[in-house]
């Protein structure tokens, strides 16, 4: 890799998409290990809303003492936006031109994967005048690293939800009623998932468990209501029950009307922060055990802008630190188009063309593995229907006795809900 570091530079850096704890820490990482360089460094403002329509009078240089501390602050500095440069050739030789007026050489872009196609767009287009990095940051937990590592943002988002789940079981069980907790989660259901098993939460439904990739909203409210109906048989009126926000975009676009009105983003994907998914689902849930004659208090809750905002934890303050020193570090070397990786405590450079789904044209995205361990156990340990509640008659019988049902109206109506069900773990097989 040539070594870039006796040439004039700047660096600026961007901030793209939703706030992530941690992102502080990214832009305080990369400005001090440029300007130890003897590099001038340049903040751009909200994202790409501005350098793509050639606005810069609002970019700030940012010293060392700009950016002291703020590692432990949660939001962004800078601001963030979801502006989409690509959508429009104008826009992005503007943000182009736009750098190159501003001098600037490097570019270090923190954001998830919409981000991480702007940033590859934005290298090809400048070609050899700009060098770029890009920091994968998400509380999805969903851009395409390997499965052991995870985006940053994620670990204080799934502590704080822990937190707030806590509190929400415990008062499910002094009021004896359900909680419908909706977590962020676009295209993977991590942080749902992450949050209910580290909580202990009745259970998780995430998109993943539809393999069909498409679900209708009355089968995820069975889903639900053979839970409460299980846990009413076990002698709880209690539980919560936490959804991946994704879950709206695999509904058939034609019933979402049941979950209200419908708007598209910039990258056109469904403003789920639109989507009133966990009030929609709790409707319809309510309406299928009212026919059966069950009653049931059911309160939902969104925990989406309490976690992406929070102060960071440690763990996320030193993963970001060395993002960032790491993503600085990359280019002043002469490095350029990658997303920035820690891996076994190295730093792996990810190539932008690596990114790409040949399929779709757009940055892959990685999504829970439902064939995964970690997967496995955490249905174990989720209170939902299962092909063993069907096979056992004393089992079945006491849950048709909770619906208020006979065994085979129990069967007829709720056997669909465990078809496809992933087999128990086996950690020792015989060879």
């Amino acid at each position: 890799m040539p070594d870039a570091r006796n040439t004039a530079q700047k660096f600026a850096i961007l901030v793209g998409g939703g706030p992530a704890p941690g992102i502080n820490s990214v832009i305080s990482a990369v400005t001090l290990r440029a300007r130890l360089e003897g590099q001038e460094v340049l903040g751009l403002p909200n994202g790409y809303s501005e350098i793509m329509q050639g606005k810069l009078d609002g970019v700030r240089s940012l010293a060392a003492e700009d950016v002291r501390g703020i590692h432990f602050q949660g939001g962004a500095i800078l601001g963030t936006s979801r502006a989409n440069p690509t959508k429009q050739s104008a826009h992005l030789d503007r943000v182009v031109q736009s750098l190159g007026e501003l001098g600037v050489t490097q570019l270090v872009t923190i954001g998830g994967d919409d981000t991480a196609f702007s940033a590859m767009k934005i290298a090809e287009r400048a070609g050899a005048r700009l060098r770029v990095a890009h920091v994968p940051k998400t509380i999805d937990n969903d851009l395409a690293l390997p499965a052991h590592i995870d985006t940053f943002g994620f670990q204080t988002a799934r502590h704080l939800g822990v937190a707030l789940v806590k509190n929400l079981m415990i008062d499910a069980r002094s009021s004896g009623r359900w909680y419908f907790v909706v977590a962020m989660g676009r295209k993977a259901g991590s942080l749902a998932l992450g949050i209910a098993k580290a909580a202990g939460a009745s259970i998780a439904v995430i998109p993943e468990e539809f393999a069909s990739g498409k679900v209708s909203l009355d089968r995820i409210a069975d889903v639900l209501a053979g839970a409460i109906i299980k846990r009413r048989a076990e002698g709880y009126k209690d539980g919560v029950a936490v959804l991946a926000e994704g879950l709206a975009e695999i509904i058939p676009e034609s019933e979402l009307h049941r979950l209200g009105a419908i708007e598209r983003d910039e990258h056109d994907h469904i403003r789920l922060a639109e989507i009133d998914l966990g009030r929609g689902v709790r409707k319809v849930v309510e309406e299928r055990l009212r026919e059966l004659g069950v009653g049931v208090s059911i309160v939902s809750k969104d925990i989406g802008y309490e976690l992406r905002c929070a102060d960071p934890i440690p763990f996320d303050i030193e993963y970001t630190r060395d993002l960032g020193y790491c993503a600085a570090q990359f280019l002043i070397e002469g490095g350029s188009n990658a997303m920035v990786s820690l891996q076994e405590g190295r730093f792996v450079a990810i190539p932008f063309s690596s990114m790409i789904d040949p399929a779709t044209g757009r940055t892959r995205v990685r999504t829970v593995d439902t064939a995964s361990l970690r997967y496995a156990v955490a249905r174990r340990y989720m209170t939902r229907l299962t092909a063993e509640d069907f096979a056992g008659a004393e089992t079945l019988a006491a849950l048709a006795r909770a619906a208020g049902l006979e065994v085979e109206a129990f069967r007829k109506r709720f056997g669909y809900v465990v078809e496809g069900e992933p087999q128990p773990p086996a950690l020792l097989r015989a060879s």
